[in-house]
């Protein structure tokens, strides 16, 4: 049974936990690479293109609307868990299974201890540390920021360090929350990674409050005014890139630091213990049962 996740250009923080999570939780050998058999676990993978043939395994994953809806009644799909309602309804299964989203996991592993421990943080969406100019908008804030390309238990550790923590990437929040941080959500500047954080929020009854967050750079804010449109290798990230566009990409810089700054003074969210508890064990027990299950049909 082959390990599915996203693999993007660079190593991303959620898609990563795959690879750090599922060998730590199942049984030793339990994943290899028979492509007859996929897990599909963590992230927004509910994908409509996987192999017709192949087997598919669902544990804890999201549908964001990245592709048209699988259909997982066709014969080859075994849903234990999605990350929440809005999956459930796009899939038409039973709301039952929209439990959380299997990073919540990582509550049941033994995790490193909080890395240097700071008042605030900021955790950019993989996809704007390339559009964008967060490490230079982030020291003039003054504020140290989160990679989430960066190593798994060192980005583990900075958002257990942290408290509290302001996250344009998803999995930032969910950690954040699983872990007990308080956390700010800031609308993804690429509006198609919007639905996606309601999704996670409402399985965890959570009353999400995202706020904006300002481009910090040319090329952002070319994305955020054309709806998501444009690459960094295309023509608009050219320029973006180019000196001609140093004085703008300059002032964006500055005002997206005031605005990361500003942030601080709003109130942080966080999950209800007992909600984020009970969703801890209906997750572990799913993924048990499914252990289970395998090894009784063995």
């Amino acid at each position: 049974m082959k390990l599915i996740y996203f693999k993007g250009k660079v190593p991303n923080f959620g898609d990563e936990l795959n690879t750090y999570i599922w060998p730590k939780i199942l049984p030793h050998n339990f994943l290899d690479e028979d492509e007859s058999e996929l897990f599909i676990g963590i992230g927004s993978i509910l994908f409509d293109d996987y192999p017709k043939k192949a087997r598919k395994y669902v544990m804890g994953s999201g549908y964001a609307g990245y592709t048209p809806p699988p259909n997982v009644h066709d014969g080859t799909w075994d849903v234990s868990f999605v990350r929440g309602p809005r999956t459930a309804k796009q899939l038409n299964i039973s709301e039952r299974k929209a439990i959380a989203d299997s990073a919540i996991l990582l509550r049941t592993l033994d995790l490193p201890g909080p890395k240097n421990p700071v008042p605030l943080a900021f955790m950019p969406h993989y996809e704007s540390l390339e559009r964008g100019f967060w490490a230079e908008a982030c020291k003039v804030a003054g504020i140290p920021m989160i990679d989430p390309t960066d190593d798994i238990e060192k980005v583990i550790g900075e958002i257990k360090g942290t408290k509290m923590l302001i996250t344009e990437a998803m999995h930032g929040a969910i950690v954040a929350d699983a872990l007990r941080t308080p956390w700010l959500g800031v609308r993804p500047l690429h509006a198609i990674h919007h639905q996606k954080w309601h999704d996670w929020a409402e399985a965890l009854d959570i009353d999400l409050k995202p706020q904006v967050l300002k481009p910090s750079s040319s090329m952002e804010l070319y994305v955020q005014m054309t709806g998501g449109r444009g690459k960094v290798e295309g023509r608009a990230g050219r320029w973006g890139r180019s000196p001609l566009a140093l004085p703008l990409n300059k002032a964006m810089i500055h005002r997206a630091a005031a605005h990361l700054k500003s942030l601080e003074k709003f109130e942080p969210q966080l999950s209800r213990d007992a909600k984020i508890g009970e969703a801890t064990e209906r997750a572990m027990q799913a993924v048990n049962d499914f252990v289970r299950g395998r090894a009784a049909a063995a």
